[in-house]
């Protein structure tokens, strides 16, 4: 198990990675942090590849609000109930609620949607967006390394009990 957890991860790790956090993330990303803790990732591979995921999708999904944001309202209408909650929280809370957007269950995909549909600067958020990435992916990150760190100071041999690690991992995310 062990040597092909370790080749698959070579090959496929970081792309998946990628698409994971490009999409939603937290989960993964705490995954990918105990599996460099194992020693199939690297932390700093890990990290940057989940920030870039992270930035480019909220980039995307905040231009796609604001290229597309009238026909999603009328295509999809999760996110025209969703609306009016978040629009009045970016009235009030704007350049906050960019930067947190990827923190909030249930949002994170919608807020930079409809960031994108307001006038809110594309620059603004582009900044912000970097620094809260960069804030996500170390946070994450880091939390799923820590965990694996913290296992090793309780099981002598990690990787024996690695895949019910992951199950108490999972556990805990879900």
């Amino acid at each position: 198990m062990h040597d092909f957890l370790k080749d698959y991860l070579a090959v496929h790790g970081y792309w998946v990675l990628f698409i994971w956090t490009f999409l939603e993330g937290e989960a993964g990303l705490i995954l990918a942090g105990f599996l460099a803790f194992q020693g199939y990732m690297h932390i700093s591979g890990v990290i940057i590849t989940a920030f870039c995921g992270a930035f480019c999708g909220d980039q995307f999904y905040f231009y796609l609000g604001r290229w597309q944001g009238v026909r999603l309202l009328r295509a999809f209408t999760f996110i025209a109930r969703r609306f009016r909650k978040a629009l009045k929280l970016i009235e009030r809370y704007g350049t906050f609620v960019a930067f947190i957007s990827r923190y909030t269950y249930g949002f994170r995909i919608i807020l930079p949607i409809i960031l994108g549909m307001t006038s809110f600067p594309g620059k603004k958020f582009c900044w912000l967006n970097i620094l809260s990435a960069m804030a996500w992916s170390v946070i994450f990150s880091l939390t799923g390394y820590l965990f694996g760190k913290g296992a090793s100071l309780v099981v002598d041999d990690v990787s024996r009990y690695e895949h019910h690690l992951m199950a108490v991992l999972a556990g805990l995310i879900a």
